[in-house]
């Protein structure tokens, strides 16, 4: 039974909840770019930055 070649795509791992990712067709031109595995991560790691900056006293 075929099972796909899911093996031989590059993965990353999410920066945030760090998943493992692998390589969509969508992502074919920002792969390098790609941090995180969803929305979801990507706002939560925004949120994380904002409070780190509004926490920290200059």
């Amino acid at each position: 039974m075929f099972k796909g070649n899911k093996k031989s795509l590059p993965v990353r791992y999410c920066q945030m909840c760090k998943k493992p990712m692998s390589w969509r067709k969508k992502w074919e031109r920002c792969w390098e770019e790609v941090k995180y595995c969803s929305e979801r991560c990507r706002r939560a790691a925004h949120a994380q930055r904002r409070d780190q900056t509004e926490n920290d006293p200059l």
